[in-house]
């Protein structure tokens, strides 16, 4: 049996490049494919507690539906929540609705919430 820690230090000095040839030399060596890994893990999980988990929501996204008329408000608020620049942000309010955060706690999207509505967007979270 190959010594791991040898193997490990081995692996940590590749390049991105090295490491993704790596992976394409595995995946055809062992006939499968990391993405089909990833995509059968969620669902093995899910059997059992598919239902609880879907009412119990842990992860909201806020989403800009208007500006309500005060787009300059609105896109500073944007730039102070998302550390976009100003371009990124005029951008995001002009093509509402839009995501201005994804998967946030219950209380980080309803703190962000009132801070757009403050400014006078329009906002909901999903």
């Amino acid at each position: 049996m190959a010594d791991l820690n040898k193997l490990v230090d081995a692996l940590s000095e590749l390049t991105v490049l090295e490491a993704a040839e790596l992976s394409k030399l595995l995946e055809e060596k062992w006939g499968v494919s990391a993405a089909a890994a990833v995509a059968a893990a969620p669902a093995a999980g899910g059997a059992g507690g598919g239902a609880a988990a879907a009412e119990e929501q842990t992860e909201f996204d806020v989403i800009l539906t208007g500006d309500g008329g005060k787009k300059i408000n609105v896109i500073k608020e944007v730039r102070a929540i998302t550390s976009l620049g100003l371009t990124e942000a005029k951008t995001l309010v002009e093509s509402a609705p839009k995501a201005v955060k994804e998967g946030v706690s219950k209380d980080e999207a309803e703190k962000i919430k009132k801070q757009l509505e403050e400014a006078g967007a329009t906002v909901e979270i999903k």
